[in-house]
């Protein structure tokens, strides 16, 4: 399924496997592996306690497994909303406890999550350059109003806003110096670049950077998202409670759309749906 597609052909891939109780881990990083999808969700107990809207989830990606995955979560929820129909569920995810909410919106399955509790911290001062010297970026191209920070919202995302469209659009990276750092850095999520469209910071355009097998960037990332919103919330870019909507995937010609919700406090909610792959 293609997770928070703009348009047809848009969206972020994910393969849903909604019963993976017998698969073994080696046999879900295969299918991870041979779907070469970003993600993969596996739906490791399909009904908790006899419940079958409250699940435990796992995540992989073509390479390894991944604490949490926003655009699967999704997938995963808009294809049990279509079977069990729309409503709230509960996943248990290796970062915690995920809520997910569906509704049926003229036909459209609309699925929200709702982070786990953020954080945000300080990148070393080598960590900073070595990243913007793979990015290939100056400190005079950063945006003095969105600080470099690492954000954690089920995945820590490293974010670097840039101040000017035609650098954001052209800087170029070495995918697998990229993936280096990434895993020295323990970043299970993405490297996020994001461009502010707005002066009140409630429209972004974003690059999520994610080196795995075949790909370079993600089309469309929910925890990046949902990490994003943590940040401006954190460092008083918006003023909680806040909505703001992320473009994302033209730079891969998957384009997309998540929008975000910021409350004053707590987790982070990510609202998007999902279509079958076309």
């Amino acid at each position: 399924m293609a997770a928070f597609a703009a348009v047809p052909r848009g969206g972020n891939p994910a393969g849903v496997v909604p019963d993976a109780s017998g698969l073994t881990d080696a046999q879900m990083q295969q299918i991870a592996a041979d779907l070469g999808y970003p993600e993969s969700a596996f739906v490791v107990e399909p009904a908790i306690g006899g419940d079958s809207r409250h699940l435990r989830m796992r995540y992989f990606s073509p390479g390894a497994e991944v604490p949490f995955c926003g655009h699967a979560t999704i997938a995963t929820a808009v294809l049990l909303a279509g079977g069990q129909g729309a409503g709230d569920f509960l996943f248990e995810t290796m970062v915690g406890p995920v809520v997910i909410s569906t509704e049926d919106a003229g036909g459209t399955v609309l699925a929200s999550f709702t982070s786990v509790r953020p954080d945000i911290r300080d990148l070393t001062d080598d960590v900073r350059a070595t990243l913007l010297g793979l990015l290939g970026l100056a400190e005079t191209d950063l945006d003095e109003r969105l600080p470099l920070q690492e954000s954690f919202a089920g995945n820590w995302h490293p974010i670097v806003a840039v101040r000017d469209r035609q650098v954001f659009d052209s800087f170029t990276f070495d995918p697998a110096a990229v993936r280096r750092l990434m895993d020295r850095q323990q970043w299970t999520g993405t490297v996020t670049v994001v461009h502010a469209l707005s002066d009140a910071f409630d429209e972004f355009e974003a690059r999520n950077l994610f080196p795995v097998g075949d790909i370079t960037e993600d089309p469309a990332t929910g925890s990046a998202a949902a990490s994003l919103g943590a940040y401006l919330r954190a460092i008083g870019a918006v003023i909680a409670p806040a909505h703001v909507t992320i473009h994302q995937g033209r730079h891969v010609g998957r384009p997309s759309i998540l929008q975000v919700d910021i409350p004053a406090e707590g987790g982070i909610t990510v609202t998007g749906t999902a279509t079958g792959l076309r």
